[in-house]
């Protein structure tokens, strides 16, 4: 990879200093507090680059509004300090800030030597006076995105304990050139590559854990079969080519396995395989048509969709026991459980009035929930690895378009950057 990061600074408060941040600010769920933060404009030590200060500016309005944590006071009401080059606790006016009623303050500033970049990035704590993290990056101008989506999730972490995924990817299928190919983004919609060229339909596509390969269903060869694939070397395997349904594999927590749907005996069944597409196991033997397998987070149970019962619902299967309970019980088409990365929630889409939207339930059935509303089928929603987000698709436009929104709901926005429909999104690890 190209982008070397060198981190000439790093303070991440301890655990007794973050408790004494957190007893003045209590962070509870995105977008519920938020805390009032000073972000003036970086500064050039040099020449001025207005693209660069474009980029800095889109980006961290995208990441931080997204993150539903933080209220930037307006920069109108900015004093002296917001333009003053002051990255040390020694050289802030916090007196200014605290006049404006912020709690937290980034600054940053930015150098252009040909195209390499170096971008200085802090986070103050404005009532201790303090910093709480601060790097120093170097790259290609092109890595300019990805350093302010990595300072951002350490933002987080430094705020919350759990790291941010900002930097990390998006897995999508985009019917951009005509088929529906399989391809990968920034969370934002940008650095958009494709990663097959199979000139047919690619379907259902999911990261491994350590989020270096994708599996995926493709009709390249006029069945719907199972592919592996590697981010990096670009290196595909063919893993299972079983007559009839070969979809919606799924990686195990540990990577070892895939929950998939084949069909090879005539009717939709759950099966464990190999990450050589070997079946290690039948895990569903009834009437009717057994589809989208998830993962529990500890890999001991496994939430799917069935119409053994007439309708599709919501099951889970306990792999211990082989014993299956239904989850769902209301609606007449339930689709698409996705697991959190906690364990506390499943997500599903319900159909109702003829529009799909996305519901939280708890594994055990409890306080079942709809987080979307209104026009436009919310489909194949997915968490973010940290839990935080949800990616899904949305066709209000007229086609399937690719929309994330936090973890209750709130903050939707678009992030499609290709024509075309978009759809089935995955998330994946930085």
């Amino acid at each position: 990879m190209k982008y070397m990061l060198v981190v000439l600074l790093w303070l991440v408060l301890g655990s007794g200093t973050y408790g004494a941040f957190a007893a003045d600010i209590e962070i509870t769920t995105p977008g519920r507090t938020t805390i009032p933060t000073g972000q003036p404009e970086f500064l050039p030590l040099g020449s001025i680059d207005p693209e660069v200060e474009r980029t800095i500016a889109e980006v961290l309005a995208h990441d931080l509004d997204l993150s539903g944590m933080f209220e930037i006071i307006s920069r109108e009401a900015y004093l002296d300090d917001a333009r003053n080059l002051t990255l040390t606790s020694a050289e802030v006016d916090f007196s200014q800030w605290e006049l404006l009623g912020a709690q937290l303050l980034i600054k940053g500033a930015y150098q252009l030597k040909g195209e390499q970049l170096e971008l200085k990035v802090r986070l103050f704590d404005v009532d201790k006076r303090r910093l709480l993290t601060g790097h120093n990056y170097k790259g290609d101008k092109g890595d300019l995105r990805r350093m302010l989506h990595r300072f951002v999730d350490e933002i987080l972490e430094t705020l919350t304990g759990t790291r941010g995924t900002f930097d990390s990817n998006i897995a999508f299928i985009s019917s951009a050139t005509g088929n529906k190919e399989l391809y990968l983004s920034d969370i934002d919609g940008h650095n958009v590559r494709r990663v097959t060229n199979h000139r047919n339909l690619v379907l259902n596509p999911d990261f491994s854990p350590e989020g270096r390969e994708l599996v995926f269903t493709s009709y390249r060869e006029d069945n719907p079969d199972l592919y592996r694939r590697s981010i990096f070397s670009a290196a595909e395997a063919h893993i299972s080519a079983r007559e009839g349904l070969n979809i919606a594999a799924r990686y195990s927590p540990n990577g070892r396995e895939l929950a998939v749907t084949l069909s090879k005996d005539g009717n939709a069944e759950l099966y464990l395989l190999g990450a050589n597409g070997k079946i290690h196991k039948r895990l569903t033997n009834a009437w009717g048509i057994d589809v989208d397998p998830s993962w529990s987070p500890l890999g001991d149970r496994i939430a799917f969709v069935s119409n053994r019962h007439g309708n599709p619902h919501v099951f889970i299967l306990d792999l211990l026991s082989a014993e299956v309970e239904r989850l769902t019980r209301n609606g007449k088409y339930n689709a698409t459980p996705a697991w959190s990365p906690n364990g506390d929630w499943i997500l599903f889409t319900r159909l109702e009035e003829g529009v799909f939207n996305i519901y939280r339930i708890r594994p055990d059935g409890t306080d079942e929930h709809p987080i979307t509303f209104g026009a436009g089928n919310k489909e194949h929603p997915r968490w973010s690895p940290d839990g935080r987000f949800i990616a899904y698709s949305n066709d209000i436009s007229g086609e399937k378009r690719l929309y994330i929104m936090r973890s209750d709901g709130s903050g939707a926005r678009e992030v499609s950057s290709l024509p075309g429909a978009t759809s089935h999104p995955a998330w994946g690890k930085r």
